[in-house]
């Protein structure tokens, strides 16, 4: 009987999951979210490790996979970069969500931008996400 006036009410801890409206599992409350280009930074660092091991161990498949799929999608190349355009999004006050998925997207409108990322759309002005992006644009082309 609680748990149906919880539901009516609104307060239930099983609360939907809405990433438009910022709205996540409490798992991922503490936990960090990374750019594809650094968990490829991560994985080419493991795979170095492992093939100056004396015992070198074959990586598993999903390795293999992810690696891969980390170097197809990976907008940044090193990690001055990476730490630039990293910054540049924490000085905007961004949820760690729309960080993560504007770096990782680099979507090149303010219109492309609120498509993907729903919960930026009443929180900045197309003119100041447009700033935004052009920003990621000019630091991925001074990339070497």
């Amino acid at each position: 009987m609680a748990a149906q006036s919880q539901q009516q009410s609104g307060t239930s801890d099983n609360q939907e999951e809405d990433a438009s409206e910022l709205q996540f599992p409490k798992e991922f409350e503490n936990a960090e979210t990374l750019l594809i280009s650094e968990v490829q930074m991560l994985l080419d660092h493991r795979k170095k490790q492992n093939e100056s091991a004396e015992e070198e161990q074959e990586q598993s498949e999903v390795f293999t996979k992810t690696l891969n799929y980390c170097e197809r999608f990976s907008k940044f190349k090193n990690r001055e970069t990476i730490a630039s355009v990293r910054s540049l999004l924490m000085q905007k006050k961004l949820h760690k969500f729309e960080l993560a998925a504007l770096a990782n997207l680099c979507p090149e409108t303010a219109e492309e931008v609120k498509s993907l990322i729903p919960s930026l759309e009443a929180r900045f002005e197309d003119d100041e996400l447009q700033q935004i992006l052009d920003d990621i644009k000019t630091k991925r082309s001074f990339q070497y």
